[in-house]
């Protein structure tokens, strides 16, 4: 039986957005792990992949205000935008200065970090009531 390719990208989808999921999860009490960026893309996955999963997340009593938040364009908190830059520039400085003996891969790995900075810092700082 041949699947569709439709059918193959949902499950890769599924699959990404669980797999997020489980990141932002190990984010939560690993600190150099940020939950923030795989809290949004798992919502990205499962909203193109999977209703079920998207408004599981959606609902779900840790994540689903924050991730309602930033997508009704609300924004994100300012201790999860500290936390998370914070933790990119800790975790992708500590693979720069000690891990990665490439010079293109180093570039690259700073490169990514000044883009999801900028990213983070530019979305709407969100003040809850």
């Amino acid at each position: 039986m041949a699947f569709r390719s439709g059918a193959i990208k949902r499950v890769l989808l599924i699959i990404a957005g669980w797999i997020a999921v489980v990141l932002a999860v190990i984010g939560i009490v690993l600190p150099l792990l940020p939950t923030t960026p795989f809290l949004l893309l798992a919502a990205f996955c499962f909203s193109k992949s999977s209703n079920r999963f998207h408004d599981w997340l959606l609902n779900h009593p840790w994540f689903g205000d924050y991730i309602q938040n930033f997508q009704s364009g609300r924004g994100i908190t300012m201790k999860a935008k500290i936390s998370t830059v914070f933790l990119i520039w800790l975790s992708i400085g500590a693979s720069v200065i000690f891990f990665v003996p490439i010079v293109w891969v180093k570039v690259l790995l700073l490169i990514i970090a000044i883009g999801v900075s900028s990213y983070v810092w530019t979305r709407p700082t969100y003040k809850s009531e």
